[in-house]
């Protein structure tokens, strides 16, 4: 094999991109602080798949009443956390995203395995099993260890920022 060939091969299977930070993060998504739910991605493959970092501290501002005894990360928001990673993956791809919202229309077979608490850093992964450029499925699986915590079916739409979210129904079956 020549050179050049091992190079084109090793090309092809490469990601286009391997990774983005916290800085790069908040130039696409619109999530701020509290609700920003997204530290690192460590795996990008344009249009197809992520993989992102949550580091869950003692200091989340749920867990002052989501336990006070027993800090336990509301699954809500480890469903918005899957959520968050796929929209980040999606608006990748979207030319005008500073005029445009990714919204939440649909959570279907959420399933939470074990509790998240401080001290975890849940590693999200989600996959894409449809998509338009208005319209995605995404499935979504969040890690503690190597354990399955939750994962979920969750489907977004693409809607104009000055606009409302409308409903499911208006996203069409995916």
């Amino acid at each position: 094999m020549t050179q050049t060939t091992e190079a084109a091969a090793t090309e092809e299977a490469a990601p286009a991109e391997t990774g983005m930070a916290i800085s790069e993060i908040l130039k696409i998504l619109p999530h701020r602080y509290p609700f920003l739910l997204i530290d690192r991605v460590i795996e990008l493959v344009r249009t197809k798949s992520i993989v992102a970092l949550k580091n869950v501290t003692v200091t989340e501002p749920f867990f002052q009443g989501h336990f006070p005894e027993k800090p336990i990360m509301p699954g809500v928001l480890i469903v918005e956390a899957i959520a968050q990673a796929g929209g980040l993956l999606l608006l990748t791809e979207v030319p005008n995203r500073d005029e445009m919202l990714m919204v939440f229309t649909g959570i279907e077979k959420a399933r939470f395995r074990r509790p998240v608490v401080p001290g975890d850093q849940l590693r999200i992964e989600v996959v894409v099993k449809a998509w338009r450029m208005t319209a995605a499925r995404l499935e979504g699986k969040a890690y503690v260890d190597g354990k399955v915590a939750c994962e979920a079916t969750v489907t977004c739409r693409l809607v104009p920022r000055n606009a409302g979210a409308g409903s499911a129904e208006e996203a069409g079956d995916l």
